[in-house]
C-alpha cells in the first residue's frame, strides 16, 4: 500500500484563478481525505466546482439552496467568470451566511466547518455558504443541574445551538456573541457572551487576552481552556465556574460576567466565579423566599457535615473522648475493640474504599453501575463490620459524609482532598490540627482575587446590598428595584460597565 505523505501548504495562500489548480492545492492540503466531496459542473459557460464535508453538510439544504439554483440558472448564456461570482453572490444564491473566500486556509477551515464551497475557474475568490446539517443530540434536560421549575432546557453539543437557546431568553441588542476559532490543529469555535451594558470593559479585555494565550493543538471540552482563564488559585478552588443550563447562564450574564461557549460540549465557562454561587440554584428564585433561605441552610450544613465530620470523629474520639456522652463512649468502645487498626487508618481506609465505589459506579455501563451501589452498600461494607476492620460508627460517618457531599456538587472535587487533609490533621494533632487545618484554608480563600473580584464576596468583604441574594434571599420586589453587578462588589478592583 502506497504511504501518502502530507503536503502542508502555507494557510494564507492565496486561491488561484485556476479551479484545476485550486482543487489539486485542496486535496493535497487535506491529504485526499475520503470525506471531502467535490462535484464539478458548467454554469454559464463556466467550470464550477461544489465542495462539501461528508457528514457536515445537510444534504437536503444542500440540494435546495445551492443545487437546484444552479441547475435553474443553466447554460442559457456565457458570462465572465468574475461576473458569474458576482452574480452568484447577488442574485442566484441567497443564504443567511454567505462569506467571501479568498485564501486555502479559509477554505479548509470553513469546509471543515460544515460550509458548502463554490469555486468558478478563471476567479481568484470562492463562495462559502452555510449548509451545515451534522447530526446532533436534541436539547434536553440538563443531567448535572435539575430543578423543579423553570426551564427543562440544557445546553447541547452544538455552539449556535447554545447561543439561540441564550437569545431566546435575552431579547436584547446589548447581548453579544463573539465567535471565532481557537486551537491550532481542532479550529474549535468558541463563543465569548456579554451583556455590553453591564459587562466591565477591563473584564472583558482580561477574558480577551487570557483565551488569546491559549496555545493548545486541540480543544474537545471547555475544560480544556478552563485553566487558562483562572488565576493562580485555579489549581484548587474554582476561579471559573461551569453551566449546563441557558437561563442560569443569561442571569449570570446579567450579572456583569463573562460567559464562554465551547463547541462540542454541554458546559459553559462563567468567569468570574465566587464561593457563595456554590449553594445557590435556579430554585432558589422560583419558590418562597423562606423556604429559599432554609434550602440554603441546609446546602451549608451539608457542606461543613461532608467536610469536618470524618476528622472532627477520629479527632476527638482518639484525642479527646470526654467530650462524647458517657453512651456513645461505651458504644464506641465496644465497637472498636477488635478493630486491629487505630480510627485515623479506619477512616482514610474507608473513605478510600468510598472513592473508588463511587468511581466504579460512574465508569462501568449503567446497567452494570446500578449494582456497584448494592454491592457496595450491602455486601462490602456488611463484611468490613463483620470481619472487624472497620466499627459500625465508622461505616455511619462515611455514609453520612458522603451523602452530604452530593448536596453541593459542584465542589466535590475540592470536598474530597479537603476531608482527607482535615482527617490527618485530626487523627495526628486532634482538635489542635483541625482547626489550624481549617483556618488556613480559610485565610487562602479569603486572599484569593478573581478577575478583580474577592473570591469570598460578598461574605468578605461584606457588601450589604449584595447580602440580599447571598444565605437569605429577599423577595422579587426588594430585588428588583436596583440590581448588583460583580464589579460593583466591595473590595472589586474592576470598573463599572
Amino acid at each position: 500500500m502506497e504511504e501518502k505523505v502530507h503536503t502542508r501548504l502555507p494557510d494564507d495562500l492565496p486561491l488561484d484563478s485556476s479551479l484545476d489548480v485550486n482543487i489539486k492545492n485542496i486535496l493535497t492540503m487535506t491529504d485526499k481525505s475520503s470525506d471531502v466531496i467535490i462535484k464539478n459542473g458548467k454554469v454559464c459557460g463556466c467550470n464550477i466546482a461544489v465542495l462539501t464535508c461528508e457528514g457536515m453538510a445537510g444534504t437536503s439544504t444542500l440540494a435546495e439552496l445551492i443545487y437546484s439554483k444552479l441547475n435553474h440558472v443553466g447554460n442559457t448564456e456565457n458570462t465572465p467568470p468574475d461576473m458569474l461570482m458576482s452574480r452568484l453572490f447577488e442574485v442566484y444564491l441567497v443564504a443567511a451566511e454567505q462569506l467571501d473566500i479568498k485564501n486555502i486556509g479559509d477554505l479548509i477551515l470553513k469546509l471543515q466547518s460544515g460550509f458548502a464551497i463554490i469555486l468558478v475557474d478563471g476567479c481568484r475568490r470562492g463562495i462559502a455558504i452555510g449548509v451545515q446539517g451534522y447530526k446532533s443530540r436534541g436539547i434536553d434536560e440538563p443531567s448535572a443541574e435539575l430543578n423543579v421549575r423553570g426551564s427543562r432546557e440544557g445546553f447541547v453539543e452544538v455552539i449556535r445551538t447554545n447561543m439561540a437557546m441564550i437569545r431566546r431568553r435575552v431579547k436584547s441588542p446589548t447581548l453579544v456573541f463573539d465567535l471565532y476559532p481557537i486551537g491550532k490543529r481542532s479550529n474549535t469555535d468558541i463563543c465569548i457572551c456579554y451583556i455590553s451594558d453591564k459587562v466591565s470593559p477591563k473584564l472583558l479585555e482580561d477574558v480577551r487576552k487570557r483565551l488569546k494565550n491559549v496555545d493548545l493543538d486541540m480543544i474537545l471540552e471547555s475544560g480544556y481552556i478552563q485553566p487558562f482563564l483562572e488565576g493562580k488559585g485555579g489549581w484548587f478552588f474554582s476561579e471559573c465556574g461551569t453551566c449546563e443550563r441557558p437561563d442560569t447562564f443569561a442571569a449570570k450574564l446579567y450579572e456583569g460576567r463573562v460567559g464562554i461557549l465551547v463547541d462540542g460540549t454541554p458546559f459553559g465557562l462563567i468567569v468570574p466565579h465566587l464561593f457563595i454561587e456554590s449553594f445557590q440554584t435556579l430554585d432558589d428564585y422560583t419558590q418562597k423566599p423562606f423556604y429559599a433561605f432554609f434550602i440554603r441552610l441546609v446546602r451549608l450544613a451539608a457542606y461543613f457535615i461532608t467536610l469536618f465530620l470524618p476528622g472532627a470523629y477520629v479527632a476527638i474520639a482518639s484525642f479527646n473522648p470526654e467530650m462524647l456522652p458517657s453512651a456513645l463512649i461505651l458504644n464506641l468502645a465496644a465497637a472498636e475493640q477488635t478493630a486491629p487498626y487505630s480510627l485515623l487508618i479506619e477512616c482514610l481506609f474507608i473513605h478510600f474504599m468510598y472513592e473508588i465505589l463511587r468511581e466504579a459506579g460512574i465508569r462501568l455501563p449503567r446497567p452494570i453501575g446500578h449494582a456497584i451501589g448494592v454491592v457496595g452498600g450491602l455486601v462490602i461494607g456488611d463484611i468490613t463490620v463483620s470481619a472487624g476492620l472497620v466499627g459500625a460508627p465508622m461505616v455511619l460517618i462515611v455514609a453520612l459524609s458522603g451523602l452530604c457531599s452530593f448536596v453541593v456538587p459542584t465542589m466535590y472535587e475540592k470536598i474530597v482532598i479537603l476531608r482527607f487533609i482535615y482527617i490527618l490533621a485530626g487523627g495526628l494533632f486532634g482538635l489542635y490540627g483541625l482547626l489550624i487545618a481549617a483556618g488556613a484554608v480559610a485565610v487562602k480563600m479569603c486572599s484569593l482575587n478573581t478577575y478583580g473580584v474577592p473570591y469570598m464576596a460578598p461574605i468578605s468583604p461584606f457588601s450589604p446590598k449584595a447580602s440580599r441574594d447571598m444565605f437569605v434571599r429577599s423577595g422579587w420586589r426588594r430585588l428588583a428595584k436596583s440590581s448588583v453587578t460583580i464589579q460593583g462588589l466591595n473590595g472589586s478592583d474592576i470598573a463599572e460597565g
